[in-house]
């Protein structure tokens, strides 16, 4: 399957108000494949968008001439911001390694995201502080965004700040004209270093569609593997240097405890601010795919709820 099929829906929380001509259907009336009602014929309209169905039931029902026009919601091409986390931490773990490379896997839900924008016809940005300061792709085409991965692999940085999340919501907070309200922004990271709820609830009152996309290792962060009375080399995030730890039952049973708690509480933290966190553990393309899947699953199903 080719990386372009592997795409999935983007699924707004409300309807768009953003640039015409795209595959998703806004908040505003115009020309478009979603029916948003029905009303009386006025002179002017578009004969075409007369429901004739409609028309001759009305027509039957009040025995006389009767025109009833269907309206739709325009189809607007959505704006996509994909934020990613480039602290030290998010380079462990190198892909030789059996564990989660979560540079690899961040990577993957970034293009992911890309190519399923780029599919509805929208607008895809990137941001991040790989370096300590701003690189910023405002919202383009597909060819905007391989700017992004030629910069990659010139410069593959990985020092982004501990508060690097609430750097990028406050640089994201001055582009008005690129980022409105109703842009998607696909925030990747293992959420170790969160952003102070404030900083989500600021973001959350400008009307952006936040989606949280959490990469963890599903054995050292999620939880903790039984490896009590074992030597395990623990790496060095800021200088990659690597020390022998040895650990007690009791103490791997706590590591376990803390980390499954902690875990919880990234996800309880996103639900509670009405936020659906994307939870990716693997680097496989199409893992990372199906966790983008259900999330649209899980959207479209909140908004058939909510009609």
């Amino acid at each position: 399957m080719s990386a372009y099929e592997l795409t999935f829906p983007l699924i707004p929380r409300r309807r768009l108000v953003g640039l015409a001509f795209g595959a998703m259907h806004s908040a505003r009336r115009g020309m478009g494949s979603d029916v948003a009602g029905s009303r009386p014929y006025l002179p002017g309209d578009d004969v075409d968008q007369i429901d004739w169905a409609a028309s001759a039931r009305l027509s039957s029902a009040r025995n006389s001439d009767e025109f009833v026009v269907r309206e739709r919601y325009a189809d607007e091409a959505p704006r996509v911001v994909v934020v990613c986390d480039r602290r030290p931490e998010m380079e462990l773990f190198p892909p030789e390694l059996p564990f989660l490379s979560k540079k690899t896997a961040m990577h993957e839900a970034a293009e992911i995201v890309a190519e399923s924008t780029i599919k509805a016809r929208g607008f895809v940005g990137y941001l991040d502080f790989a370096d300590g300061e701003p690189f910023w792709q405002p919202p383009g085409s597909k060819q905007a965004f391989w700017h992004v991965r030629e910069r990659d692999a010139e410069a593959d940085r990985y020092d982004a700040p501990r508060d690097t999340l609430a750097r990028a919501f406050e640089y994201l907070s001055r582009l008005r004209a690129s980022v409105p309200a109703g842009t998607f922004v696909f925030v990747v990271s293992d959420f170790l270093a969160p952003p102070h709820e404030e900083v989500w609830a600021d973001a959350i009152e400008r009307r952006w569609d936040l989606v949280p996309v959490v990469v963890q290792d599903p054995v050292w962060e999620q939880s903790f593997p039984d490896v009590a009375s074992v030597l395990v080399p623990v790496a060095d995030p800021a200088t990659g240097r690597l020390r022998l730890i040895r650990l007690s039952e009791d103490e791997v049973a706590a590591r376990r405890r803390e980390h499954e708690e902690r875990y919880e509480r990234i996800l309880e933290g996103f639900r509670r601010l009405g936020l659906e966190p994307i939870r990716i553990s693997a680097t496989d393309r199409e893992e990372v795919h199906r966790a983008f899947l259900d999330w649209s699953d899980e959207r479209r199903y909140a908004r058939g709820r909510a009609l």
